[in-house]
């Protein structure tokens, strides 16, 4: 039997900007997204046949529902070679927030199988079988920062925020990301939306021009039908963050501080009003880690 472990990465939303609506219904959208250094642990192990899947978290199905699940199933149709794989995720990444856990969690999947059995499949191949799964997926494959255009599956990779500190902070909420986007209204789309500007700011780490220019087009819907989550956004500005955001869809709500000092002050305040609150870097490495972690 052999084994592999990996390091699923979360990811933040630097910016999320709904520019328009296809006839098919899916949404138009400019994106930034950042990866940081809080993770999924997920191992691979051979079996003889089929696949097994087992989570630490009780609210994560361990069936074929399972978008990990999918992820194994993808590549055991195309390669005969793959008998079968057991997948236990270790979970730290909070579930339905926004921050694209379960997606991480199978683009780990699909790169721990790749190794695992010598499949011998490019990034960017992988990242073909991945947006079929999820449209996070692919980010999640390639890691790091990047732009995400069109329905969020054309990537394209920047440099990221360098050793930022970043506050991440969960209400006791799930939020369903069809919800908030079925409620969107594109009467509410802005009419100029600075991306170049806003590029740039990353590009040359000016976290004073950053702070102006991030912006979420969903927040909206998320603060009208859960007002905790923008209470929790307040909150986060008043510990002296450069700037704070809601990340995707909700509820979690993130702060970028100056210094580890700054960010330890805000994280031991919140933590004591929302339990699910880290402190974590950005992370814009793009090879996804192995982990001698179980």
């Amino acid at each position: 039997m052999k084994k592999i472990c990996l390091k699923a990465r979360a990811k933040i939303n630097l910016n999320l900007d709904v520019t328009g609506k296809r006839e098919d219904g899916y949404h138009i959208v400019e994106m930034v997204m950042q990866q940081i250094d809080l993770y999924d642990v997920v191992t691979l192990r051979t079996i003889d046949s089929g696949i097994e899947i087992q989570t630490t978290c009780e609210y994560i199905k361990d069936d074929d529902s399972n978008i990990a699940y999918k992820a194994a199933e993808a590549l055991m149709k195309d390669f005969p070679k793959v008998s079968g794989v057991n997948i236990h995720i270790e979970k730290f990444i909070p579930v339905a927030a926004g921050m694209a856990g379960g997606s991480s969690d199978a683009a780990a999947v699909l790169v721990g199988m790749n190794r695992l059995f010598e499949l011998g499949l490019s990034r960017e191949e992988l990242m073909v079988y991945g947006v079929k799964i999820g449209a996070d997926v692919p980010f999640c494959i390639m890691g790091g920062a990047a732009i995400a255009e069109g329905i969020g599956e054309e990537l394209t990779p920047i440099g990221g925020l360098k050793e930022q500190w970043v506050l991440i902070a969960k209400p006791p909420i799930s939020v369903s990301t069809k919800e908030i986007y079925t409620n969107y209204s594109t009467a509410s789309i802005r009419a100029e939306r600075p991306f170049a500007a806003l590029i740039k700011a990353i590009e040359d780490q000016d976290m004073t021009a950053l702070s102006t220019l991030m912006f979420n087009s969903l927040e909206e819907v998320t603060f009208s039908k859960y007002k905790m989550v923008e209470k929790l956004k307040r909150k986060v500005q008043e510990t002296g963050a450069t700037a704070a955001m809601m990340s995707g869809s909700g509820p979690t709500v993130f702060g970028l501080y100056k210094s580890y000092d700054k960010g330890y002050k805000a994280l031991k305040h919140i933590k004591k009003l929302y339990p699910q609150t880290y402190l974590v870097k950005t992370y814009n490495k793009r090879m996804m880690e192995e982990t001698n972690h179980e």
